[in-house]
């Protein structure tokens, strides 16, 4: 029996394996498209000794659902029984546990969604195009000479790093303090080391707020003060917890989508080659990156507002729901040939970004500097090879981020 086949067959028998696995594996793939097969809601026991368990949304039709039914489906914790456990496993002690839009459904969310969105709106993205290409190509030149890099340590990560630390006025020579706490917030095991990291970062963001309250710029950090300041529904935890999720995300997933995306081209040769030679396919071609191989692999976990009956399956309140975008975006019933790369694919219908209320606010932003981050490097480095054996490629673990913990290429 081949390797694929005894991990569909121990799948099969007892679905715990899956969470027992590392979600961001190379190629978990062959395992969702398994789970797939045992249907759009599968329960899987948790580990604490109880009869906890966690529903896993395979398909694509039910994940939309789940996504946007907010009202039986909510973000809010507290409705489980495994709140304390929930908390435990995001950290301790941090701002990234205040309240934020990703972990409060309406009237709250579209409270605290519309203080942001004015500087996320497609004009303001649109005009942010120079100075993205202005950094994509300063990166380069850097590394021109040298005839290799790292893509996610000189090209991933600092683009929107800088991008949206110019945006909320975070100086520059932070930007490896950042990525170094980032990492501990995004590591898969729960650790000193992690809430170590975590307080670090939140003690930058309350310096960070303390440095804007005196000293005021013209910048989105700067902007939430005042509106805090101002009294319009925007509390000192709200703010902590706004720029600290503004921070995390402006650059966390955008690095990986970079950085996945390369490796993915460098996989299809073919499809690389066509991109090169028709660059007005790339805006295709990253919505293509996205689904094929999204930095998302699961965004924040629902819970069962009240006992209801959902695909096939009744579920109880508090029941812990886990939408794997990364199995709903290579549905069969919804994609033709999903395991493959078509970056010219038509009608491309993912859910990368999420769905509902909770759809990614930085969606067009992300999108923007993906399509000037490929562009840029296919144009100015066009013999883009891999310089370590494929199998070197390293993943980062982590149950809802992709992302690659280094990928060093030759030019």
């Amino acid at each position: 029996m081949s390797a694929e086949h005894a991990d569909a067959a121990a799948t099969r028998a007892n679905p715990f394996i899956f969470l027992n696995r590392q979600f961001s594996s190379e190629n978990p793939f062959p395992m969702l498209a398994q789970l797939r097969t045992m249907g759009a809601l599968i329960p899987i026991p948790l580990p604490t000794g109880t009869d906890q368990m966690v529903w896993l949304v395979t398909h694509m039709e039910e994940a939309v659902e789940v996504l946007k039914d907010h009202k039986r489906f909510t973000v809010d914790s507290r409705v489980s029984s495994m709140h304390d456990l929930f908390q435990q496993r995001r950290g301790v002690g941090n701002i990234f546990m205040g309240r934020s839009m990703i972990n409060v459904d309406e009237p709250d969310h579209r409270r605290l969604r519309g203080l942001v969105s004015k500087a996320f709106t497609p004009k303001y993205i649109a005009s942010l195009r120079p100075s993205i290409q202005q950094i994509a190509d300063e990166l380069l030149d850097r590394v021109q000479d040298q005839g290799e890099m790292d893509v996610v340590r000189d090209y991933g990560y600092p683009l929107p790093i800088t991008v949206i630390s110019d945006m909320l006025g975070v100086p520059h020579q932070l930007r490896d303090s950042i990525r170094q706490w980032s990492e501990g917030l995004v590591s898969g095991e729960f650790s000193e080391d992690r809430v170590r990291r975590a307080n670090a970062f939140s003690e930058y963001i309350k310096e960070l707020v303390a440095e804007k309250r005196q000293h005021p710029g013209d910048d989105l950090t700067s902007q939430l003060i005042q509106l805090e300041s101002e009294g319009d529904h925007l509390d000192e935890t709200e703010l902590l917890s706004m720029i600290g999720l503004l921070i995390f995300a402006g650059h966390e997933t955008t690095s990986n989508l970079i950085s996945i995306g390369t490796l993915v081209l460098l996989d299809h040769p073919e499809q690389c080659e066509r991109l090169k030679t028709e660059p007005a396919l790339v805006p295709s071609a990253v919505e293509e990156l996205l689904r094929i191989n999204g930095p998302v692999f699961a965004p924040a976990p629902r819970f069962v507002a009240e006992d209801t009956d959902f695909a096939g399956q009744h579920l109880t309140k508090g029941d812990m729901i886990m939408i794997v975008l990364s199995s709903a975006d290579r549905d069969e019933r919804q994609f033709t040939d999903p395991d493959d790369l078509d970056i010219a694919r038509g009608l491309n219908r993912h859910i990368a970004f999420g769905q509902g209320i909770h759809i990614c606010l930085g969606a067009p932003l992300a999108r923007l500097e993906g399509d000037i981050a490929f562009t840029t490097l296919l144009r100015r480095m066009p013999n883009l090879k891999l310089a370590i054996p494929r199998e070197e490629v390293q993943w980062r673990s982590n149950v809802t981020l992709r992302g690659l913990k280094s990928l060093p290429v030759a030019f």
